[in-house]
């Protein structure tokens, strides 16, 4: 991949592009209002977008509330995967919570969902609870994994 990678904040112009990508990823994706309502609505939300070229390849939601960062989605475009770019996009969005304050973060995951699981124990998360038929889909239960940033 010869690609620029950057990053930038989602629009609601973007809203679109993102939507690909969802429905790309998630068996039950969100719909576009609820990105629309994070966007525009919700002032503790941030969307981060990882762009190869010209193109949105990924996006990571990160809600900072106070000194807590939550992640509410994550995900890169089928072409974009096994290249480290999921890697770069949760680095940055650890980043961008810690320059906002927050002093820990948290993340829901498929218990199925290893790969995911393996990278964000690769930046210090650790599992917290289960939340029981969390996802709606399959009622397929979520680990909840946390860091603490100070450490980071």
């Amino acid at each position: 991949m010869n690609k620029t990678v950057s990053f930038r904040s989602m629009t609601v112009e973007d809203i679109e592009a993102v939507m690909r990508i969802e429905k790309a990823t998630f068996p039950t994706p969100w719909s576009r209002t609820a990105f629309y309502n994070e966007v525009v609505i919700n002032h503790f939300a941030t969307y981060l977008l990882l762009e190869v070229g010209e193109e949105i390849a990924g996006y990571c939601g990160v809600w900072v509330i106070i000194d807590e960062a939550h992640i509410t989605n994550i995900a890169l475009h089928p072409d974009y995967r096994g290249m480290k770019l999921g890697e770069a996009l949760l680095k940055r969005a650890i980043d961008f919570a810690k320059s906002r304050g927050a002093l820990k973060m948290t993340l829901e995951v498929r218990v199925s969902n290893t790969i995911a699981q393996n990278l964000y124990r690769k930046y210090g998360f650790e599992e917290g609870s289960i939340r029981k038929n969390y996802y709606t889909d399959n009622q397929e239960d979520a680990l909840v994994m946390w860091v603490k940033l100070d450490g980071n």
